[in-house]
């Protein structure tokens, strides 16, 4: 897919790849997945980290997190209430598309929700994935795990899967994340901490390495060539317009306030370089003027093990050593404006309806080149997105 231009071809942009819309017959909604007891823990942690070698001595040291939890994520009961509640708007609009639920690293498996969907009639999936935006573990490792799961199951040739565009600068993503930061700053003026607060958008380190070729690297919306090493690739980016756009909003009500990007979650070895500040260092290193702090965990859709251990833990217990009051705002989970919103990317794929997008980098793409988000092995994907 290219564009003819004077001297030669011009590579598309991420908003020019655009497909046409499609009579899917059912969703599947693609997630993580989370151990269910102590008893999974372990064997959760063998999936996640499968082919780096890692002993179960190591992995008893991310379980902890866990087993403070009873063995327990919540991942997956948010996920089911989100699928309950993509059900819920879907009937409302009278789409009659049934939603089905499977997971990369834990029961049900992408396999197990191919073969129900298969068994039950349906042929043409359109896959709506819980990250909102681009990288390597947010987008494309899903793309190769749902081929890797039709080669499992045989079902090739009899399934068609389409994965819906990132949805970072959606309306229905945007939106809430703005009402929440206000909801957060509102808190801290309320109990006396208003006066100089600050806030923080917190998402998952990736290595820079990974960060640097997340997005296509065909063109940015103007052509222009993508740069490597630009603070974080089209992850960082995303994120950094997402965040603008919140305080743009927030200033209409509290003026400038200070924020900042930071990252949590990192789990490399100490010499590969990941995406910085840790959210706890850039906590030690706020002035001292600071008088509240709100953390929004804008990488995330739900508030899973991350965002409860990382930052409802580790960051909070900072921000105390600090003497910081500090609020940690809800992530979308299932705010009816965010479940509206994702069944608006479904009625742009079927229907052909308004492709929504707040900032100059979206509407983000359908279809990613071959490029795209590329990891240290490349390997088969499903088509789209």
């Amino acid at each position: 897919m290219t564009a003819e231009v004077s001297g030669g071809v011009k590579p598309l942009a991420a908003s020019d790849r655009v497909l046409a819309p499609a009579p899917y017959d059912c969703i599947l909604l693609a997630g993580f997945g989370g151990p269910e007891g102590q008893d999974d823990v372990i064997p959760y942690l063998r999936n996640v980290t499968r082919g780096r070698g890692i002993p179960d001595e190591r992995l008893e040291e991310v379980a902890h997190h866990y087993r403070h939890f009873g063995g327990i994520s919540p991942i997956n009961d948010q996920n089911r209430a989100l699928k309950a509640a993509l059900e819920a708007e879907i009937a409302a609009r009278g789409l009659g598309l049934p939603v089905y639920w499977g997971n990369r690293f834990w029961a049900p498996y992408f396999a197990d929700a191919l073969r129900e969907l298969h068994a039950d009639g349906h042929r043409r999936v359109l896959v709506l994935v819980t990250t909102a935006f681009s990288s390597y573990s947010g987008c494309r490792a899903y793309r190769e795990d749902l081929a890797t799961a039709l080669e499992e199951t045989g079902l090739g040739g009899e399934l068609v899967l389409d994965k819906v565009r990132q949805y970072f600068d959606h309306p229905g993503f945007v939106g809430p994340n703005v009402e929440f930061v206000l909801g957060g700053l509102r808190e801290l003026a309320d109990a006396g901490h208003g006066s100089h607060p600050y806030v923080m958008f917190s998402t998952h380190s990736i290595p820079t390495a990974a960060a640097d070729v997340s997005g296509p690297r065909e063109a940015l919306p103007g052509g222009e060539p993508v740069p490597l090493g630009d603070g974080g690739g089209w992850y960082g980016a995303q994120q950094r317009a997402v965040c603008e756009l919140i305080m743009e909003a927030v200033a209409e009500e509290y003026g400038e306030v200070p924020w900042s990007l930071v990252f949590q979650s990192r789990s490399g070895p100490p010499t590969q370089p990941w995406l910085e500040p840790d959210i706890n260092d850039a906590i030690e290193a706020l002035p001292e003027d600071v008088s509240g702090l709100v953390v929004s965990a804008i990488g995330f859709v739900s508030d899973h093990m991350e965002v409860l251990w990382d930052l409802d833990n580790e960051a909070l217990e900072t921000a105390e050593g600090r003497n910081l009051p500090m609020v940690r705002v809800p992530t979308v989970g299932v705010d009816p404006d965010f479940v509206s919103g994702l069944i608006d990317l479904v009625q742009e794929r079927t229907d052909g309806t308004e492709r929504q997008a707040l900032t100059e980098l979206g509407p983000w793409q359908d279809v990613c080149p071959t490029d795209c988000c590329l990891g240290r092995t490349p390997k088969a994907t499903i088509a789209s997105c």
